[in-house]
């Protein structure tokens, strides 16, 4: 894949926010890693109105769907602040699910692609070559 210099890459689990801009000039990618920002993660967003359920049965998973939608509106601001023009998420298939209803239409047009997978431990070597298929 050809990744646009200077696209945000986000990379996130139901506990965890990596952030990295693509720096490498087209169609090389290089990756530096962004500092982690603060999250407000005590929104109760979808998975604080869910029971406890096969689909939620505890408060760690309510815990991580509410940092999957704290991401989403921090990726908000971003995009509304003029920050991230173009945004690429990597995330687990559970919290890149939660993310997506809580996208603003501005993020969703700003969104050149995802990865269902969590990468979130791996190296900014290892996720460029998740990127490229290598």
């Amino acid at each position: 894949m050809i990744l646009p210099n200077d696209t945000t890459v986000l990379v996130a689990n139901g506990e965890k926010l990596r952030l990295y801009r693509n720096k490498g000039l087209e169609p090389h990618i290089r990756l530096v890693e962004l500092p982690e920002p603060k999250l407000d993660t005590h929104n109760r967003g979808s998975g604080g109105h869910h029971r406890s359920t096969t689909a939620n049965p505890d408060e760690k998973r309510l815990a991580e769907d509410n940092f999957a939608i704290a991401v989403a509106e921090y990726v908000n601001g971003e995009v509304l602040a003029g920050h991230i023009a173009a945004l690429y998420v990597i995330a687990d298939p559970r919290s890149l699910g939660e993310m997506r209803p809580h996208f603003h239409a501005s993020t969703r047009q700003a969104l050149v692609g995802e990865l269902a997978k969590d990468l979130t431990h791996h190296s900014a070597g290892e996720l460029e070559a998740a990127l490229t298929g290598h």
